[in-house]
């Protein structure tokens, strides 16, 4: 199973962390060991000091496919649901003024927090609504209408580079609104108003 994320996926975050929209998908990925046990808090790791939550919606894949064609991609997913690509934020800086990759940065153990999934038919897969909230307060809010690439232009791009398999995640990318958690934080991730996510920060 791999873990493959989208970067810059919403205008309006691109413009909060002073990056270009881009042209086609800025992809990394992560580890298997970014997913935390079930039941375990996120961990604030010992190397960073500025670590920020940044809520997605997560494609899980459940046929293997490869150069897929953006018309049939609906047909390798059954479910969605929501993740947090934690991301040390001090640490990506340091690699981005180096010109280096971002992986320690992104795919620490832990940084890829994952609720439960909902069958894709419960939901309006043209305005997919989800929300984070900390300590009960809503940090973000987003709405798949306002992807710069669509679920299913992603799942034919990736699969231009790397085989899906099935099990895979595509972590869709992250709306505005990103910010640094605490220890003793709880977020909550909803998903078209249902709670399918929560992580205690320790």
């Amino acid at each position: 199973m791999k873990i493959i994320c989208v970067g810059r996926n919403y205008l309006a975050h691109a413009k909060e962390l002073n990056n270009e929209a881009p042209a086609e998908p800025v992809l990394f990925l992560k580890p298997e060991t970014a997913i935390p046990p079930k039941k375990l808090p996120f961990f604030y790791p010992d190397f960073s000091n500025n670590v920020h939550f940044e809520v997605e919606l997560v494609v899980k894949i459940n046929k293997i496919g490869k150069h897929i064609d953006a018309a049939f991609a609906h047909k390798y997913y059954s479910e969605i649901g929501l993740g947090i690509d934690f991301t040390a934020r001090d640490v990506q800086e340091e690699c981005k003024k180096k010109g280096l990759p971002w992986e320690k940065a992104k795919a620490f153990d832990g940084s890829a927090a994952l609720g439960q999934f909902i069958p894709k038919e419960e939901l309006d897969l043209e305005k997919i609504e989800f929300e984070l909230k900390q300590n009960g307060e809503q940090v973000q809010i987003g709405n798949s209408s306002d992807m710069i690439f669509s679920i299913n232009e992603l799942i034919s791009y990736i699969s231009r580079f790397f085989t899906l398999k099935i099990g895979d995640l595509i972590y869709t990318g992250t709306p505005k609104g990103v910010g640094p958690v605490q220890k003793g934080d709880l977020l909550e991730g909803y998903l078209a108003g249902k709670k399918v996510l929560e992580t205690k920060v320790r």
